[in-house]
């Protein structure tokens, strides 16, 4: 891992420039035993497990059981990616129409096989719609303790602090 965080480092000068950040991660080949020491999953809800933070940038492992879904959210507009390592996640991105009445559209619905990659993302919901565990790779530029959750149901967006499930391979 230290060899990724490593080359994730030299685009801090270059504040994360996408189209490079996006290649190198593409092509990056992270084996698993080097992911498994991060994973935990959990039953009641997707697992976000911190791997490296500091002021530039966060990594992490996020593990996905069957029907295990991140509701539609945003990412402060800062930049991200995530990487399907293993298994299969849906992806769905939105747009944003209006705030009041709340409404958003989809734009896209993606089934991310291992080595997909998706990013910089905006507003999106990720979802294991398949029989198996997934595990994806997320990195977040700037990080930021907070999101919103859009509800379409209620027509609400709901601002709720970020938590870890583990941290640096212990459990929180």
């Amino acid at each position: 891992m230290n060899d990724l965080i490593n080359n994730l480092n030299d685009f801090v000068a270059e504040n994360f420039p996408v189209d490079k950040v996006t290649s190198f991660l593409t092509d990056y080949d992270l084996k698993p035993e080097v992911i498994e020491k991060y994973c935990f999953f959990k039953d009641d809800k997707y697992s976000r497990n911190l791997v490296y933070k500091d002021e530039n940038f966060e990594l992490l492992i996020v593990c996905w059981n069957s029907g295990q879904k991140a509701p539609i959210h945003g990412h402060e507009g800062e930049k991200c990616w995530m990487k399907v390592e293993k298994g299969s996640l849906q992806i769905c991105n939105y747009q944003l129409k209006s705030m009041n009445p709340l409404s958003v559209t989809m734009t896209d619905r993606i089934d991310g096989m291992a080595g997909f990659l998706d990013g910089p993302a905006d507003i999106h919901s990720v979802e294991n719609i398949q029989d198996e565990p997934a595990i994806s790779l997320h990195l977040y530029t700037k990080p930021f303790g907070e999101c919103d959750i859009y509800c379409i149901d209620k027509g609400t967006i709901e601002r709720v602090p970020l938590v870890y499930d583990s941290m640096y391979t212990e459990l929180c």
